[in-house]
């Protein structure tokens, strides 16, 4: 009985715990990791609208998401956002686009096998399908329908220049 009479008038074992669980300063700790978890959120809604922007998906929509859905909005969106920035598409379907002008204005294709061949070929290297013929003069290739060398300026009936 002594010693259920200390135990009732001695000190609370959890009064320690308590004081630490009411501290201002733990309360303090609490409210700025609160504050802090805020602008992380706040932060990756922003960043969210940014890269959409970039990246030529419906920007609004994607804030509202990770607005609305903390945390998991953004990384719904980094699962299903375009692979690429919209600037860097446009840039490769450019040169994408130059690449096959030079292709074209280099490479011709055979009226008889359809190989490619190049604009200065005379005759296909797959088919020897004549392709042009050499200058009389100068041996340059000429279009099989041309008259006078536009290289030299000779007539290729007669082999006398036209000037």
């Amino acid at each position: 009985m002594n010693l259920a009479l200390v135990m009732q008038q001695g000190p609370n074992p959890f009064k320690i715990i308590t004081n630490i669980l009411t501290s201002p300063i733990l309360k303090l700790a609490g409210e700025l990791l609160l504050l802090l978890i805020i602008i992380l959120w706040l932060s990756l809604v922003y960043w969210t609208f940014a890269d959409a922007s970039r990246r030529g998906a419906i920007r609004f929509l994607w804030a509202l998401v990770a607005l609305v859905f903390p945390f998991v909005g953004t990384l719904i969106y980094l699962i299903v956002r375009p692979p690429e920035y919209a600037l860097d598409a446009r840039e490769r379907e450019l040169e994408l686009a130059v690449l096959e002008r030079e292709l074209r204005s280099r490479v011709l294709l055979c009226p008889n096998c359809r190989a490619m061949v190049e604009k200065d070929y005379i005759i296909c290297p797959e088919c020897n399908w004549q392709l042009k013929k050499p200058c009389a003069n100068c041996e340059k290739p000429l279009d099989l329908n041309w008259k006078t060398c536009p290289y030299c300026g000779v007539d290729q009936r007669s082999g006398k220049i036209n000037w």
